[in-house]
């Protein structure tokens, strides 16, 4: 980090608040010295957290209100000005801030940042992207639930946003691949729209590989992933279930026999090596692509380790001036 980078942190948002976010922020400005954190919420709340602990490139701004897990978008948008999502957004607009991080409501976050922000010339929607990991690394995926319904256009310009951040996120030799989640590898698979996509993409200066089908994301056959939100959300929903059911039956297995507890005990060592390379607070940090600013989405059960995650992730954007990228980029393709 050569420049100081400035993060507005909503330190209301999620399932745990200041409990977490509080931390979350000492830690990382501790451990980077370009760092400065806007801790947005209610003072009362973040200074009893605090407890005392303090750090000069530590700051609150107030925000009276909060923006509820369960409460609908246009509510947040319509009575809830004040909230520390609002106001973390707020910051971005007005240049106080790089990025904003938020734990808050996935769709008042969304709505939000595309009513304060705006979208980037040529993007008609943002998208949700985050990092899934695979047999040789990690892959993108986008969009994950914004957009239920898209055209082909819209997958096009998802695909041009998730080469970018991919291209300025990761240490890849090549131009990112990038592939189409569709129900078949052939050509003829698929509806119309993803079809279109296809033939518009296979136009372009993108490293553009095919279709993908769902079981071999895993297998990193692209860097990214384009699907339509409610394609992505229930593929990555599964990933995440079918990790959970892994884990679940090598744990019954391990306990069933002196035998089993032998095992796992043996297995101990690459069982702790297997959990931390596939925990998922690794991989913690949505972006929400396609805005005139950088706002990241950290799931809303984050720990203090995941939500340090979410804050690199926005971090690594503003370094990498992934907003002005995409604009670049898309100026740049012909379709």
């Amino acid at each position: 980090m050569s420049k100081t980078v400035t993060i507005a942190l909503d330190a209301m948002g999620g399932d745990h608040g200041v409990s977490v976010a509080v931390p979350a922020a000492l830690w990382m400005l501790r451990k980077h010295s370009a760092l400065e954190i806007l801790l947005v919420g209610q003072r009362d709340a973040i200074d009893e957290v605090l407890d005392g602990d303090t750090h000069e490139r530590l700051h609150i701004h107030e925000a009276s209100q909060v923006v509820g897990m369960d409460e609908p978008p246009a509510d947040a948008l319509r009575k809830k000005k004040d909230s520390s999502m609002r106001v973390a957004v707020n910051l971005v607009k007005e240049g106080v801030a790089d990025a904003c991080v938020s734990a808050g409501n996935t769709g008042a976050l969304m709505a939000t940042g595309r009513f304060v922000l705006k979208t980037l010339p040529g993007i008609d929607r943002p998208a949700i992207m985050a990092i899934v990991p695979t047999m040789t690394g990690r892959t993108y995926m986008l969009d994950l639930g914004a957009n239920s319904e898209c055209t082909a256009e819209h997958l096009f310009q998802f695909a041009v946003m998730g080469a970018v951040v991919v291209g300025g996120l990761e240490d890849i030799d090549h131009d990112p691949t990038v592939a189409l989640l569709n129900i078949g590898e052939e050509d003829i698979k698929g509806n119309d729209t993803i079809r279109e996509a296809a033939r518009m993409l296979s136009e372009t200066s993108l490293n553009y590989v095919g279709f993908i089908e769902g079981n071999s994301i895993a297998d990193h056959k692209a860097d990214v992933v384009v699907c339509d939100g409610f394609s992505g959300n229930i593929a990555l929903k599964s990933m995440e279930g079918t990790a959970k059911l892994v884990a679940h039956f090598l744990e019954r297995e391990f306990r069933s026999s002196p035998y089993g507890w032998f095992a796992g005990l043996v297995a101990l060592p690459l069982l702790r090596s297997l959990r931390k390379r596939l925990d998922p607070r690794r991989y913690n940090g949505a972006s929400l692509v396609g805005l005139k600013g950088i706002v990241v989405k950290s799931h809303g059960g984050a720990d203090a380790l995941a939500m340090a995650q979410a804050i690199k992730v926005a971090t690594l954007e503003v370094e990498k001036r992934v907003p002005d990228q995409i604009r670049e980029l898309l100026e740049r393709q012909v379709h």
